[in-house]
Order: C-alpha cells, then structure tokens, then sequence
C-alpha cells in the first residue's frame, strides 16, 4: 500500500431531478513505475492507480483503465446526469491490490 494515499472529491450536495453536474476527483498518490531505484540501488516496486470507477446508485458511470505513463495524483473532471436523490461512490485501484473508496450523497431538489 503507498504512503499518505488520500482521495478528495468534489460533488455538488443538491442537484435538480436530470441535472448534469461536474464532479473533480484527485486522489495523492507517488504512482511508482517499477523502474526507479532507492538509494541502495534496489528497484521500487511499482505501484499504479490502475483502475477508477464512479457509480450512482449502483450503476456504473465511468470506468477508466489507467496506464504507468499516467502523471502522480490522477485528477478526473467528468459530468454526470442526476436522475434522483442517490449517492455516488468512487474507488480507485492500486496495482499492490489496495482498493481506496470515497462516496458522496446528492440531493434532488
């Protein structure tokens, strides 16, 4: 498991029944490659978001494969239309198995 892996989320707390909303996700994350040493000369093992999902309600979003080119902290900008009061629920994947999750609950007004 990386150190310090912190995800945040921005989501908006009420929506209108069909709104499209913009949600921001970052998760903290160093996204070793596998191919840098330590200072005694042995390899970091490599340790990647390779996975992120968002759901509403159970149903699937968003899913996005990520690659070892991707940049350290992965940031996601995605809208989503909300079509009643639900939660939302966000889970990165790490390539050492860690599985980290964040949700957020939208109102329909």
């Amino acid at each position: 498991m990386a150190d310090n892996v912190k995800p945040r989320v921005r989501v908006p707390k009420t929506a209108s029944k069909d709104e499209v909303i913009t949600i921001k996700t970052l998760i903290s994350h160093p996204m070793e490659s596998g191919q840098r040493k330590d200072k005694d000369g042995n390899v970091i093992p490599r340790s990647i978001i390779n996975r992120f999902t968002a759901e509403f309600n159970g149903e699937l979003v968003v899913d996005a494969t990520l690659e070892p080119a991707i940049s350290t902290n992965p940031y996601f900008e995605f809208d989503a239309r909300v079509p009643e009061t639900g939660e939302f629920k966000f889970t990165w994947y790490d390539d050492d198995g860690s599985v980290y999750e964040d949700s957020h609950q939208v109102e329909v007004t």
